[in-house]
């Protein structure tokens, strides 16, 4: 996905994120951007654990009817 951004890109977004938000306030925006981040790979991987326990539970007891 940011690979095909590349570096011009990337400064622009840069730039205009501090036009935007000013310099005081970009790190505030910047944290909670990161902790938002945080968070959404935190409930991802608890839902791919989720799924994936009770797909080899299933497993298990298809196993163990055709046993």
């Amino acid at each position: 996905m940011l690979s095909n951004i590349g570096v011009p890109g990337l400064v622009l977004i840069l730039v205009l994120a501090l036009i935007i938000f000013g310099p005081k306030k970009l790190p505030e925006v910047g944290r909670a951007f990161g902790q938002t981040l945080r968070e959404f790979k935190k409930s991802t991987r608890e839902l791919t654990s989720d799924v994936m326990d009770e797909l080899e539970d299933e497993k298990k007891e298809i196993t163990k009817v055709t046993k």
